[in-house]
């Protein structure tokens, strides 16, 4: 731990865009949180946010993004040059971004390296802790990367490179020249952490207004584009992280830069007082914690249930597990919780148990609805939200290997039921009626094999990596970080598309033939998913 003055030094850090076809409602808390750190420590930070940006211009229109399109490289390379010139030329320029923005990366590198050819370039996040030292060779603009959590190695980071620049030019470019890999310690207490600097982002260079923009686009509900959708409505929201780590296993997630199965959460002091300061500096009336899984400390929420309301008074939504959607929600409703995001992922009890989902989700049993099997922990999860007043979304995956088109029958007909519990009693045709129809979402993503993952060791996802994109794999059946690598990962730009291969036929790993497939994917693309029911 570093506990030094860094007084003087100029550090950048730059958030890479993601979804283009979705409103960024999510400030970057990762960034956020490493420049509080180092302004503790007195260094001078900037946030350059890249994908706080959607441009809404004739070229977005052509392209049919109705919320606007990225920044191009030149507006991007243009934005990053008045901030160096604001600022002063950085010491330091931090890529941050998830294994989508590996395009980005390379880009952005160039244009900072041409900007400031003497910068110390580093990448951390999930592209740089997924691919590791490789990164180093694919993207050559970078003198480092940072593998895990980055808010200590980061401090570490920036003592070495104020140390080696005032040694003078030699030893200065010396450093330069070392390629270096970094690794980030988990930490213990979470609660020790500072508030994210979001100050940084009230304002850019040009005295836009970025970080209005993510309070005024809901964190979850429709007109958000996140596969999520909400029977309430929020005006001002904003969103925190309250743990690390997930101890289940689904073999398609991947959470190596937050302490994978290592799960540690803060307090619930240390969650109400960052929701107190949230609300009294952005007069919120939403807050979202977009956890990975809220609900494991009974504890904490048993503490929150005593004294949120009284002392923060906001509404808020998470996410979690079905299987944990038990008594636990009376202590939820009673915080003031509204929204529970589940990662139902599927409705089939074979597939679930492909995706390591199956241990905890199908131990209930099941239950036949509508002349389908449902796990039963699934169905009672929905009907205690209902009970206590919690809206329940629930996420989807399809093609998933080893899924049939009866498979994704199941997950459809899940959702109808869903719909069918959430109608009850109302008349169809009004208004209340079809807004609780909206309220539940029917979008499903297309399963994508991401490196890291268990799913991308299946024996048909390395089967079809290697003859649709060309990937060779190790005897440990790891792949090869070679350019065919390089050139699949920066195929993985948009979580929401279905990839196509070299020959232009589309990626599906399931047991559906690939017009089945492409059939199934227009419907739920065109909102009409309950027609998969009759393929």
């Amino acid at each position: 731990m570093v506990n030094g003055n860094l007084d003087g030094l100029v550090m950048a850090i730059i958030n890479l865009p993601l979804r283009e076809n979705a409103r960024p409602n999510t400030p970057p808390q990762g960034p956020g949180l490493l420049a509080a750190n180092l302004r503790q420590r007195n260094a001078a930070v900037s946030i350059i946010d890249l994908n706080g940006y959607r441009i809404s211009d004739q070229l977005a229109k052509k392209r049919g993004l109705s919320y606007g399109r990225h920044l191009t490289a030149r507006e991007a390379g243009d934005l990053i040059s008045r901030y160096f010139n604001r600022d002063g030329e950085p010491a330091i320029i931090a890529l941050s971004g998830m294994i989508t923005t590996l395009r980005w990366q390379e880009t952005v590198a160039q244009i900072c390296r041409q900007l400031i050819p003497e910068a110390f370039i580093i990448s951390g996040g999930g592209l740089a802790t997924e691919i590791g030292e490789t990164l180093l060779s694919w993207i050559t603009d970078l003198n480092a990367i940072v593998l895990g959590e980055g808010d200590e190695i980061i401090l570490t980071i920036a003592e070495q490179v104020r140390r080696h620049r005032d040694q003078g030019h030699q030893a200065w470019h010396q450093f330069l020249a070392d390629k270096k890999v970094y690794r980030g310690t988990r930490l213990k207490c979470l609660d020790g952490l500072p508030f994210p600097a979001w100050d940084l982002l009230e304002r850019d260079v040009d005295g836009y207004p970025l970080l209005e923009d993510y309070i005024q686009t809901p964190v979850w509900g429709g007109s958000a584009n996140n596969s999520s959708a909400t029977s309430f409505t929020m005006d001002r929201s904003l969103t925190t992280v309250s743990s690390r780590g997930c101890p289940h296993g689904c073999a398609f997630c991947w959470r190596g830069t937050q302490g994978q199965q290592k799960y540690r959460n803060r307090s619930a002091d240390d969650l109400i007082k960052e929701a107190v300061w949230l609300r009294d500096c952005y007069q919120l009336d939403f807050l979202g914690f977009p956890d990975d899984n809220f609900a494991i400390d009974k504890k904490r929420l048993a503490i929150l249930a005593e004294r949120f309301q009284c002392e923060v008074g906001l509404l808020w939504g998470t996410h979690t597990r079905l299987d944990e959607a038990d008594d636990r929600l009376a202590l939820m409703v009673k915080a003031g919780c509204i929204y529970i995001g589940f990662g139902a992922e599927s409705a089939s009890a074979s597939v679930l148990t492909r995706m390591n989902k199956g241990g905890f989700m199908l131990r209930g049993g099941s239950v036949q609805i509508n002349g389908h099997s449902f796990p039963r922990t699934m169905v009672d999860g929905i009907k205690h939200c209902h009970e206590v007043g919690i809206h329940s979304n629930c996420t989807w995956i399809m093609a998933y290997p080893g899924e049939t088109l009866n498979d994704l029958k199941t997950s459809v007909a899940f959702i109808l039921w869903q719909t069918e519990e959430a109608t009850e009693g109302l008349i169809s045709g009004t208004p209340e009626y079809e807004r609780a129809v909206a309220s539940i979402n029917r979008k499903m993503f297309t399963a994508t094999a991401y490196p890291g993952t268990a799913m991308f060791s299946e024996p048909k996802v390395r089967q079809i990596l290697a003859s649709r994109f060309s990937l060779s794999f190790d005897r440990s059946n790891q792949p090869v970080h070679d350019r065919n690598l390089k050139r699949y990962v920066e195929s993985l730009d948009d979580a929401t598309k279905v990839l196509t291969a070299k020959d232009g036929s589309p990626v599906n790993y399931g047991e559906m033939s690939d017009d089945q497939f492409l059939i199934a994917r227009d419907l739920i693309n065109r909102g009409q998913v309950e027609k998969i029911l009759s393929l």
